[in-house]
């Protein structure tokens, strides 16, 4: 079975930043390289699913014109809103995915730290919705912890596999290290084209 809320509800309990994201180094450095992998200068409307306190969001902002950025508690959802108060473009919505999906698509959606809580039919669900909504050329980027935690069902290189198994993705970038696993993944083509990379986009190839 997936984690249950109750699990997030009891962490946000006890701290309003229980994974202390706004305050770790190794955190702020695994966000900067989640930017730093997205392969467009711009995205035009970004999905990030369980945002907790926003501090991935932040970055996001100044990479989209518009961000909308969820999470399934409360409390965090509260945190992430007064912290991106001063960003128009940033929407906070508090959401249980894949429960309640939200409208609309994207060219970036990013599922950092959070695929690792999910079932293996409520994660094939959540892949399948992140790539039906994904416009063509769109960004798919994943980001997760590769120790073994009990509230953990699987690790980032486990996941690794699972993600690039979902048709229609072609995986654009691999970054590897002990503690985490970075991939960023391009929506192909309805004709089945893989998206240019960022030289070709720019005719260096």
């Amino acid at each position: 079975m997936s984690t249950p809320s109750s699990y997030f509800e009891d962490m946000y309990r006890e701290s309003a930043d229980p994974w202390h994201l706004a305050e770790r180094w190794y955190e702020r450095r695994k966000y900067d390289l989640t930017v730093a992998s997205l392969p467009h200068r711009r995205y035009r409307r970004a999905l990030e699913p369980a945002c907790s306190v926003g501090e991935l969001t932040l970055l996001l902002a100044e990479r989209c014109d518009e961000v909308l950025a969820c999470d399934r508690v409360a409390s965090a959802v509260s945190t992430a809103t007064s912290r991106t108060a001063h960003l128009p473009q940033v929407t906070v919505r508090q959401l249980t995915l894949p429960q309640e999906w939200p409208t609309g698509s994207f060219d970036l959606v990013v599922l950092s730290e959070v695929l690792y809580y999910f079932d293996p039919d409520t994660l094939d669900e959540v892949l399948r919705r992140a790539t039906a909504a994904l416009e063509p050329g769109g960004t798919l980027v994943t980001a997760h912890w590769n120790h073994p935690v009990p509230e953990h069902l699987c690790t980032g290189d486990e996941l690794a596999g699972v993600v690039a198994s979902v048709p229609g993705l072609t995986l654009l970038a691999d970054h590897r290290e002990d503690d985490f696993v970075l991939q960023t993944f391009g929506r192909r083509s309805p004709d089945g084209a893989p998206p240019l990379s960022p030289a070709a986009a720019e005719g260096l190839v």
